[in-house]
C-alpha cells in the first residue's frame, strides 16, 4: 500500500513538473515571438502604478461631475439588464428545444447547438466591432452586442442545466402520459428555475462591466463618458468614473451572490 502511494506520488509530480516546463517553453516561445522581454519591463511597473495613483486620483472639481456620471451609469445599468433579460427569454426557448432532455428532433438540437456555439465564441467587442458597420454609434448598437454575446452563453448554460438537472423529472412525467408542454412547464422549468436564475444575475452583472467596453466603442453609456474624458487628459474625472464603476460593480456583485445564495 505505501508503494503504490509512493508511486502515485512520484507520477504526480512528473506531471507537475512535465506541466511546468510545458508552459514554461510556450512562454518562451510566445515572448520571442513578440520580442518581449518581461526582465526589462519589470522595473517600468512601480512608475507605471505611481503615475497611474498620482493622476487618477478624484479631485473636489471632479466630484462635481458625480450626477453626470451616476446618470450615465445607470443608462449602462439599465442597458444591460434589458439586453440580458431579452437574452434570457430567446436563449430559453432554444435550450428546451436543443437539450437532449427535452429537444424535439436531432436536427433541431443539432442546429440549437451550432447557434449556441457561433454566438457563444464571438466576443462582444467584435459583436460591438461588426454591428457599428450596420447601426452606427448608437445604444441599439449597444444592446444588440449585449443580446448576441448573452444569447449564446446563456443558450448554451440552459442547455447543460437542462441536461443535467431534469433527466429523471423528464422520465418520471413521461411514464405518467405527460404532454411535451406539461413536461416542460410543469416539471423541468420548476426544477431548474433557481439555476437558471441564477445564470441570469450572473450574466447581468458581467455585462454591466462589458458595456463600459461595448459604450467606448458605441458612444454611450459611462463608456462614452471615460472615453471622452481620458482623450482629454482630464485624469481626475477619469478617475472618478473608474471609482464609481468599481463601487457599483463590487455592489452587484455582493446583492447578485446573496440573492444566487438565497435561490439556490
Amino acid at each position: 500500500m505505501e508503494k503504490v502511494q509512493k508511486d502515485i506520488f512520484t507520477q504526480r509530480k512528473k506531471m507537475m513538473i512535465c506541466l511546468l516546463l510545458f508552459i514554461l517553453i510556450l512562454y518562451s516561445l510566445s515572448a520571442m515571438g513578440i520580442n518581449f522581454d518581461l526582465l526589462t519591463s519589470l522595473p517600468s511597473i512601480p512608475a507605471g502604478f505611481g503615475w497611474l495613483f498620482t493622476n487618477f486620483i478624484p479631485t473636489e472639481e471632479s466630484v462635481s461631475y458625480l450626477p453626470m456620471i451616476v446618470s450615465r451609469l445607470i443608462q449602462t445599468i439599465l442597458m444591460s439588464i434589458t439586453a440580458t433579460a431579452t437574452a434570457a427569454v430567446f436563449a430559453l426557448f432554444m435550450a428546451i428545444f436543443g437539450s437532449r432532455e427535452t429537444g424535439i428532433h436531432p436536427v433541431v438540437k443539432a442546429l440549437a447547438h451550432i447557434v449556441a456555439s457561433f454566438f457563444r465564441n464571438m466576443p462582444i467587442v467584435v459583436w460591438a466591432m461588426i454591428l457599428l458597420i450596420s447601426f452606427k454609434q448608437s445604444e441599439f448598437t449597444g444592446y444588440l452586442a449585449i443580446f448576441f454575446s448573452t444569447f449564446g452563453y446563456l443558450t448554451r448554460s440552459f442547455m447543460e442545466t437542462i441536461d443535467e438537472v431534469a433527466g429523471s423529472t423528464i422520465e418520471a412525467l413521461t411514464a405518467t402520459g405527460a404532454s411535451f408542454f406539461q413536461i416542460v412547464f410543469q416539471g423541468v422549468l420548476p426544477m431548474v428555475g433557481s439555476q437558471l436564475i441564477s445564470w441570469v444575475l450572473f450574466l447581468i452583472e458581467n455585462n454591466i462591466r462589458d458595456a463600459t467596453l461595448v459604450g467606448i466603442l458605441t458612444g454611450t453609456g459611462i463608456g462614452f463618458l471615460f472615453d471622452l474624458y481620458y482623450k482629454k487628459f482630464e485624469y481626475d474625472i477619469t478617475g472618478m468614473i473608474i471609482l464609481t464603476i468599481i463601487v457599483v460593480v463590487i455592489g452587484l456583485e455582493l446583492f447578485s451572490n446573496t440573492v444566487r445564495r438565497i435561490i439556490i
